[in-house]
């Protein structure tokens, strides 16, 4: 969410700054290893000294035999791991038992120069079996990991046969919210790591210059993922870290019912938090076809209507996988069954993992391909299974992973399943009841004067020669007298149209109506946004506040006017500061010619009645107080949040994701029961923490509520009435829904922001504290943050301190708020 005198936005786990990633970064996966090429287009060699070295392209990795000597590098185009908040490297690799190795990082003072200097870290605990390091970039002490040349794997303590698997940076804004994060707490082992005095860089792009290393101990963490290593056979073992997972039976006195694998109900569930409906992992690990411009997710992993469509990178290198635990199907189920829609003569690969152990630690790997199966696509939506009696010797008791690989064209999946016996049937498609809103009418009322807001005569100013302008300029275009807006489905970004430079009394307007003469789409909020008391922009929070409502509850039937009681706008209107065309939640261009304030209605038009919004709070309104309230983090850091809070003597409010509370392996339910008994105050996030506006309808807006409700109340046995959106994102829709299912419910925004998403893991994470200090001196006095990250945390301290010398008291949200059912101040 952006307003026209800064922004107020706050991500879980990624932001959308300009430059963030949002997905892990391909170095290799060995597919254009024949040209000496990585997956960057970049020189790749061992120099020689390796013997027996080539590509496994289908398995996604590379063997060779080493000697005394061996070494093997992959080169970049100066990468920028600080700017781009790339933070560890990982890959999978076999070597033989006992061994060690180390990763040489070379690293240069700028992009601009030859020189460089390199960094080494060793890495023990080489069991035999394929197994995935994480080294994070840190590990390299001094490096500047803005100005990344080259990575070397060498020092082989043992000579014999090594594989290295495909390698990847790291993504910071995702990595947390991984796979590997919902079902692996991570552990440390000891690696050495040192600095070597600066090196000549080759002139050439086929070799990499070699230097000494000393020691000192840093620590690596390592973890473990879905194997995505294709295998010939059905014993192939991969992944070092074991991860136990309670057995899955629906066998009940001799009846089975249908095991639903995933739904796909919900794209952030699917591609934010990573999980399928079993709250069990499910990935394609950033291998599908990117895409740009959405923050629930960064490739075309795309969910819609009960539906997954998959789109491959070109060479078939991509896959997705689904995780159930661990099932036991022997005699209960006899395969899984899905929908599929594909072109003419698509082939995939179908992979299902089995461990004895129920862990990841030594699954083994039954692979068929689609034509095994007798699968044929003709474009149509069909009823495919997968019966396990194809897969020779496949361990029904103990599965765990079906993973799709080498699809070869666009496919799209429905509900997946196990089916009992021997042959199954589709999952039904669950039934969506539709949202009815209202549709009361109120009689139509005559304003005192017109006036034209908006013509779009100029670029920069409107008709009453103030402020006008977007968020994002490529989203819209002023032509011709005409406005055309497409937010391409961002329904984050806002287009503005000021009334005033300060404070404007609309209150005479209150029987007039405003209209907005539009063409196209019209699945988008209006607002009238509230100035501060101050009347000062340099003021936070700016604005103050606003309400909103839903344009096409406001049109016509012929879809090319809407009339909105000035009325129906619940904000102090004798403040008022301006209008925003918002909360897009299509893709479809609208076109708008004109914003004016007209007397009344033409005749027949049917003013619809106003439906009530929850109050979108920016600030606390309890005179000299202070609220932090914190949005869901890692685990891992939530004592340390707890201690620092419990020094200061102060109690926050912490808003929580309810699928997140639901993953056991996210130990989020006894963190958030502890809070709870210390006197904090805990409050709903969404269920799967998509931007809420955006969804496609009121339907998918009441599933994340209502599913958020539940798994609070069902783990922490407690309801809330507040409310904070994932992304900070509002519109009518969010809000008429909130206040529907929560009588009384609060829309809970923020005005001190430490944007610990922008500068938690850059060069200068200082840049936390300098933002929350400038926001205070602003007057903002609710604030945002998250527990994701160790400077943050660290710097919770310094952050209550800050709040604590503006004399006012430090509570939680409800207390600031002054709800007479929050706990009495201490």
């Amino acid at each position: 969410m952006k307003l026209p005198a800064g922004a107020f936005l706050a991500l879980l786990c990624a932001g959308t700054v300009q430059a963030a990633c949002t997905t892990n970064l391909l170095i290799d996966n060995y597919t254009n290893f024949a040209n000496n090429l990585n997956s960057l287009g970049q020189w790749t060699s061992d120099d020689g000294t390796t013997t027996n070295l080539k590509a496994d392209v289908a398995n996604k990795k590379i063997t060779f035999t080493t000697t005394a000597s061996s070494y093997f590098y992959t080169t970049f185009a100066c990468e920028k791991a600080t700017t781009y908040q790339y933070n560890a490297v990982t890959f999978p690799i076999k070597g033989p038992a006992g061994a060690k190795f180390t990763i040489e990082l070379q690293t240069s003072a700028s992009c601009s120069t030859t020189a460089y200097t390199s960094y080494f870290t060793t890495l023990t605990g080489i069991t035999g079996l394929t197994q995935t390091y994480t080294v994070l970039l840190s590990a390299f002490t001094g490096a500047n990991l803005n100005a990344i040349d080259s990575i070397v794997f060498e020092s082989f303590s043992i000579n014999g046969a090594w594989e290295i698997g495909q390698t990847q940076l790291v993504c910071a804004n995702v990595h947390s919210s991984s796979s590997v994060r919902s079902t692996v707490s991570s552990t440390s082992s000891t690696v050495k790591s040192s600095t070597s005095s600066s090196s000549v860089k080759s002139s050439t792009s086929s070799s990499t210059v070699k230097s000494s290393t000393s020691s000192s101990s840093v620590k690596s963490s390592t973890s473990s993922t879905v194997s995505t290593r294709k295998s010939t056979t059905t014993t192939s073992s991969t992944v070092s870290k074991s991860v136990t997972t309670s057995t899955t039976s629906s066998a009940t006195n001799g009846q089975c019912t249908s095991l639903l694998i995933d739904d796909f109900a919900s794209q952030s569930r699917l591609t934010f938090l990573f999980y399928n409906a079993m709250l069990q992992p499910s990935s394609d690990d950033g291998s599908m076809a990117p895409v740009a411009d959405r923050a629930d997710t960064s490739t075309s992993v795309i969910v819609a209507n009960n539906h997954v469509t998959l789109t491959s990178v070109s060479g078939g290198g991509s896959y997705w996988y689904s995780m159930f635990g661990c099932v036991k199907a022997t005699g209960i189920y006899g395969g899984i069954g899905l929908t599929i829609k594909a072109p003419k003569g698509t082939t995939m690969g179908i992979e299902l993992q089995t461990s004895t152990a129920c862990n990841s630690n030594n699954p083994v790997l039954n692979d068929l391909l689609s034509t095994d199966l007798g699968w044929t696509f003709d474009g149509t939506e069909k009823f495919y299974t997968i019966p396990f009696s194809k897969f020779p010797g496949l361990d029904t008791d103990h599965l765990i992973v079906v993973l799709f690989s080498s699809i070869s064209n666009v496919v799209t999946f429905g509900p997946m399943a196990f089916y009992c016996g021997s042959t199954g049937t589709a999952y039904p498609v669950p039934t969506t009841v539709p949202v009815v809103e209202p549709t009361s009418t109120i009689p139509a009322t005559t304003g005192p004067s017109a006036f034209v807001i908006d013509a779009f005569a100029n670029a920069n100013t409107n008709s009453l020669g103030f402020y006008h302008g977007g968020d994002d300029t490529t989203t819209y275009k002023i032509s011709g007298a005409k406005l055309t807006i497409n937010m391409k489905g961002n329904s984050d970004l806002s287009w503005y149209s000021q009334v005033s430079d300060g404070c404007t009394d609309f209150t005479p307007n209150d029987n007039s109506y405003l209209h907005i003469a539009y063409t196209g789409s019209n699945a988008f909020t209006i607002a009238l946004q509230q100035h501060n008391p101050t009347c000062n922009p340099n003021i936070n929070p700016f604005p103050f506040t606003w309400d909103s409502v839903e344009a096409s509850r406001y049109s016509n039937t012929a879809k090319t006017d809407v009339y909105v009681p000035i009325s129906h706008f619940n904000i102090n209107r004798a403040l008022a500061v301006g209008l925003a065309l918002k909360g897009f939640y299509t893709t479809t261009s609208t076109v708008f010619s004109k914003i004016e304030i007209v007397k009344t209605v033409p005749t027949g038009f049917l003013v619809p009645s106003k439906l009530t919004t929850a109050p979108l709070l920016f600030a606390c309104t309890r005179p000299n107080s202070f609220a932090f309230a914190i949005d869901d983090g890692d685990p891992q850091y939530a004592q340390r949040v707890v201690s620092a809070i419990a020094a200061a003597g102060i109690h926050v409010t912490f808003f929580t994701v309810g699928a997140a509370l639901l993953d056991a392996n996210t130990n989020l339910t006894a963190v958030y029961k502890g809070m709870l008994a210390a006197g904090h105050q805990v409050a709903y996030h969404s269920f799967t923490h998509p931007p809420m506006e955006g969804l496609p309808s009121l339907a998918a807006i009441d599933w994340e509520l209502s599913n958020d409700i539940s798994a609070v109340s069902s783990t922490l046995g407690i309801t809330s009435t507040y409310f904070r959106p994932p992304f900070g994102t509002e519109g009518a829709r969010i809000r008429q829904r909130l206040a529907a299912l929560i009588p009384g419910s609060k829309f809970v925004e923020w005005s001190v922001d430490v944007q610990d998403w922008l500068w938690a893991l850059s060069s200068t994470p200082e840049n936390q504290i300098t933002n929350f200090q400038s926001d205070v001196n602003k007057g903002g006095n609710l604030v945002v943050m998250h527990y994701l990250y160790n400077t943050t945390v660290s710097y919770i301290p310094q952050f209550i301190a800050i709040a604590k010398k503006t004399g006012k008291q430090l509570m939680r949200v409800d207390q600031c708020m002054e709800d007479p059912s929050a706990p009495p101040l201490g």
